[in-house]
């Protein structure tokens, strides 16, 4: 990725729904010039998509938590992901070094919403045990920039 693609994910950051000529303007190349290279992007999995960035709590799923989880035995990450994906209120879950197996990030529409999630994600079968921290506020919440 060259100068001109980190300007090109740049504009497209800054508004997915740029057109190609605007961002053509920007980046000096024709909007043919600047589908080629967003193509290429796509296809190198630089850009992964193009998606709305919603507000979770203007959708109901204001109260969310992290959690440690840790798991019986020796799961793999493919194992945890499989058992993880059914539960709506995961939104993101990793693996982690640490005492932790995985950290899960879970949304949900209330306290009540978030301790019944908690209760399931503690119900399946290679959980062991779980700590919970819920969020009270978000502080800071950046996305990647390309010149990073």
């Amino acid at each position: 990725m060259n100068t001109i693609d980190q300007r090109i994910v740049s504009c497209l950051m800054a508004n997915a729904r740029s057109s190609y000529a605007d961002i053509g303007k920007v980046v000096g190349l024709s909007a043919p010039a600047v589908k080629r290279r967003v193509d290429r992007l796509l296809e190198t999995g630089v850009l992964r998509g193009f998606t709305a960035v919603v507000d979770p709590e203007a959708l109901g799923w204001g109260t969310e938590a992290f959690v440690e989880v840790t798991c019986n035995g020796n799961i793999t990450p493919a194992r945890i992901r499989a058992r993880l994906e059914p539960l709506p209120e995961v939104v993101a879950a990793y693996t982690v070094s640490g005492a932790a197996d995985a950290i899960v990030h879970l949304r949900a529409s209330d306290i009540h919403h978030l301790e019944t999630a908690l209760e399931r994600l503690r119900g399946l079968e290679i959980v062991d045990r779980t700590v919970s921290t819920v969020v009270l506020s978000r502080l800071l919440e950046r996305p990647p920039t390309p010149e990073a």
